[in-house]
């Protein structure tokens, strides 16, 4: 990866119709197809920080146009090019403020799930199991740690909330949804998808612990669309450090929410200010995540 990028939390200077702004990504709308553009903007607990991640947005960019190609061979996606030389004309006076954090991508028809692979328990999972023994009404083993490995890695969706926090269905939810055939094709392909990328992912010393997909049909072919194994979309462990009944170390926005818990934040906007090193360490977990799993390098 090249270049030292500035930081960039608004993507205004594009002077263009912005089609929406999400927590991180900025989407602009070029007729059949969509730029993402990925912001240094981070978000915990659905409220999006004033601070800004040096590197992040590159990071997010990066990772999911390699997931996206390292995964072509069970499932397509909706990446069409991350070289800003091959956006449309408008865009190449930007090229310096984009390259490396935007992707132009087909536009599809969004499948409205969240869809969680979990192949360890923690986060709102472990929460779920702590109350009632099972997630998404998968029955889990009793005694269970925080953190221990599965059995078998479970599908467990939710809803995809405009607003507040998704919520957890069952597949028999989800298939009711959005029809059974295509319910199984998704669960089938999340399976598919995290045990290569998780095993990928340990032969470079890292555990994926459980990751967020999202799918859309494209004329009628399932693919992955959005975001691909990023650590804003997955847990990422420290395979060396791992241990079972306990929080792990991360490379991910885990490190983030355990500050934001430790100083009695109430979770509510607006977000508090971070302290520099809190925002280093957060951008050092990405980087570090991004460079082991690739095996690239990426400047700051």
């Amino acid at each position: 990866m090249g270049k030292m990028g500035k930081l960039i939390g608004s993507t205004d200077f594009l002077k263009l119709p912005l089609l929406k702004k999400g927590k991180v990504r900025d989407i602009y709308d070029f007729g059949d197809s969509l730029l993402i553009i990925a912001t240094d903007r981070i978000s915990a607990f659905d409220v999006v920080f004033p601070s800004l991640i040096p590197g992040k947005g590159r990071v997010l960019n990066s990772i999911s146009e390699f997931w996206f190609n390292y995964t072509r061979d069970i499932i397509g996606n909706h990446m069409i090019t991350a070289n800003p030389d091959e956006f449309p004309g408008e865009l190449l006076e930007y090229g310096d403020e984009i390259d490396g954090r935007s992707m132009l991508v087909k536009k599809a028809d969004v499948i409205p799930a969240e869809c969680i692979i979990r192949g360890y328990l923690e986060g709102s999972g472990l929460k779920e199991y702590m109350k009632t023994g099972a997630i998404s009404g998968i029955k889990l083993p009793p005694g269970l740690k925080q953190c221990q490995k599965l059995p078998e890695p479970i599908f467990t969706p939710t809803t995809k909330a405009a607003e507040g926090h998704d919520e957890s269905i069952t597949f028999e939810e989800l298939a009711w949804k959005i029809g059974v055939e295509l319910a199984e094709k998704i669960k089938e392909t999340c399976i598919l998808l995290y045990d290569k990328a998780s095993r990928h992912a340990e032969s470079k010393g890292i555990i994926l612990a459980d990751t967020k997909l999202e799918f859309g049909l494209i004329d009628g072919e399932l693919v992955v669309v959005d975001e691909m194994f990023t650590p804003d979309s997955s847990r990422f462990w420290d395979m060396k450090d791992y241990q079972p009944g306990r929080p792990q170390k991360s490379f991910d926005k885990q490190y983030l929410r355990e500050y934001l818990e430790s100083i009695g934040w109430d979770k509510k906007p607006p977000a508090p200010v971070l302290p520099g090193y809190v925002i280093e360490n957060t951008s050092a977990k990405y980087v570090e995540a991004y460079e082991k799993l690739t095996g690239k390098k990426i400047s700051v």
